[in-house]
């Protein structure tokens, strides 16, 4: 299984982190979704991304049975020329370097490699991906051979729609922090 995250700020303090995990990297199956409401986020530093998103992805890795063979955040894995640490790497680190993290980002960081550029389908305007735990080239393989023919790979799409998505109710076991 892998594993697609985002992470939405509907307000002040608090966070939504959803889940979509898939088998195949070429279908837009999603096998499980999970959503996780959090409160007491913390706020935005720049420059100390990881801090406010990291506890918010831990989270919701929990709800998973299983753990993930490769997960995939919106997002930077390592930022800039010197490649130090992003979001990603973090997250790589948090999980003792045992799940690969591929990071697809839609606005170029400063500074980001060329290398990093992906052009997909009929797109002019590249994703921006960085990874730790497996080679930029395979994560960019991967990445071009996820389902969709936009620019954004269907289940990434789909992730990004999951925590922006009022809920419907609030159920108490969902709501952690």
């Amino acid at each position: 299984m892998h594993l697609a995250v985002d992470v939405h700020y509907p307000s002040e303090g608090q966070a939504i982190a959803a889940g979509v995990a898939f088998a195949d990297w070429t279908s837009p199956k999603i096998e499980s979704s999970e959503v996780v409401h959090l409160d007491n986020v913390q706020p935005y530093r720049s420059g100390s991304f990881y801090e406010r998103e990291l506890p918010c992805i831990l989270a919701l890795l929990v709800r998973f049975e299983e753990r993930p063979a490769t997960i995939i955040i919106d997002g930077y894995v390592t930022l800039g020329p010197d490649s130090r640490d992003g979001l990603g790497a973090h997250l790589f680190h948090a999980l003792d370097g045992k799940v690969p993290v591929i990071g697809v980002a839609k606005s170029r960081f400063e500074g980001t490699p060329v290398e990093c550029e992906l052009l997909r389908g009929t797109s002019e305007r590249p994703l921006y991906v960085t990874c730790c735990g497996l080679p930029l080239a395979e994560a960019k393989r991967l990445i071009l051979s996820m389902h969709g023919e936009h620019r954004l790979p269907t289940l990434l799409s789909a992730v990004d729609g999951l925590c922006r998505r009022p809920p419907v109710e609030d159920k108490p076991n969902e709501r952690l922090g």
